[in-house]
């Protein structure tokens, strides 16, 4: 097959960056593949974080793409269509996580459609347009989310959704819409799991060996949203005994003021020295350090479809504790690599974190997390994928 993929590719960072120039590779080893990019991704405004850009610390893969798409600039829709057709896909494939690109993406995928119509279509006599939807309704929900979808999806063949959550998202509000939910592969891009011990040291953990090696550690890793909850957890660290550190790693989605409330309020002081905060974007070459220090991913979030956090700790062997919302449950609970809170309370998730030490259950966790390892590659997604595609 001819596929053309318009979504993010470098130089913009992130995990769906990251997620499309992985599965570009692995489809170019049986098709022919094109990247076509975004000139904008997002106009400054809705991006609060400090740039959408690598930066020169980042380790992230160079793409060969064309650049054309300008997603707030509607007089780029109908020359990003045109070089895709130029091209002459039997599929293009596009990604969807938030409304902001249905005008966008479904724009360039029904003039696509148009302009093959009239020239003739690829090599299988066809052509389709296929998503990846990461969501359907994002976390932070407006009016105007679901009549965006829905056009987006109506210039669709068929979606591909990560977790069964989102399928049920997409099955409520346009029925009748081909679809299959692949789960998402592991990422296998930030190195190998290093030693213990010289990870922790390395992130500034004081002691003895034996001290460092003794301490219960937490990580709360990525991109801080309000949907992630991590208000949640900071609040319930004061809850849990001083034998447990917590590491937060990642660049705030907007303010992180009223976390730094919390961590400077009266009710934390106790525990403050148990934190190690890096409220910055962690570059690829780093993530190893954080995952491979960490005794215990938490994930205490308000909602949630899938999440690209619990790939990274399964690759990097490191079980969950989780709040039971969205595929989580799916992902985490019923897949035995971690263990659900039973609400979204600090003395929940705190209730949790101690239960996982004192059950000791790690190994049982461990050997589904190696299951998975075995099922969740992107030979496979790739794989199902094409299958997808060739039911439409």
């Amino acid at each position: 097959m001819r596929i053309a993929i318009l979504s993010c590719f470098y130089p913009f960072r992130g995990g769906i960056s990251q997620f499309n120039t992985y599965l570009l590779k692995e489809l170019s080893k049986k098709h022919t593949v094109k990247a076509f990019n975004f000139k904008r991704q997002y106009p400054g405004f809705l991006f609060p974080g400090k740039t959408q850009k690598v930066t020169p610390e980042d380790t992230a893969l160079p793409v060969e793409s064309q650049a054309i798409l300008d997603t707030a600039n509607p007089l780029t829709y109908k020359p990003t269509a045109k070089a895709i057709a130029a091209f002459r896909p039997d599929v293009l494939l596009t990604r969807y996580w938030m409304s902001y690109f249905a005008p966008s993406l479904g724009g360039v995928c029904a003039k696509t459609a148009r302009l093959l119509q009239k020239q003739g279509y690829g090599e299988s006599g066809k052509f389709r347009t296929v998503a990846i939807a990461d969501n359907i309704i994002p976390h932070e929900k407006h009016f105007f989310d679901i009549p965006l979808a829905r056009y987006f999806v109506k210039r669709q063949s068929g979606i591909v959704t990560l977790s069964h959550a989102v399928e049920e998202q997409l099955k409520e509000i346009c029925p009748g819409v081909k679809s299959t939910t692949i789960p998402h592969p592991l990422y296998s891009n930030f190195g190998e799991r290093m030693d213990t011990l010289q990870a922790r040291r390395q992130l500034g953990m004081q002691g003895t060996d034996e001290e460092i090696l003794g301490r219960k550690v937490l990580l709360f890793f990525g991109l801080i949203r309000d949907y992630k909850g991590l208000d949640i957890l900071l609040e319930a660290l004061p809850l849990l005994d001083r034998s447990y550190t917590l590491i937060v790693a990642g660049e705030a989605y907007g303010s992180f003021e009223k976390y730094r409330q919390i961590i400077e309020s009266e009710r934390f002081a106790p525990v403050r020295g148990n934190l190690i905060l890096h409220d910055r974007y962690i570059p690829d070459g780093d993530v190893k350090v954080y995952f491979s220090a960490a005794d215990l991913s938490v994930l205490p979030y308000r909602s949630a479809t899938q999440s690209g956090i619990s790939s990274i700790s399964w690759n990097f062997d490191v079980p969950l504790v989780t709040t039971p919302v969205g595929g989580l449950v799916e992902s985490v609970g019923k897949a035995g690599t971690g263990m659900l809170t039973d609400g979204l309370t600090p003395q929940d998730v705190a209730r949790s974190i101690e239960k996982y030490f004192a059950e000791n259950r790690k190994e049982e966790y461990l050997r589904n997390i190696s299951r998975l390892k075995a099922e969740l590659g992107w030979e496979a997604f790739a794989k199902k994928l094409e299958d997808f595609i060739n039911t439409l």
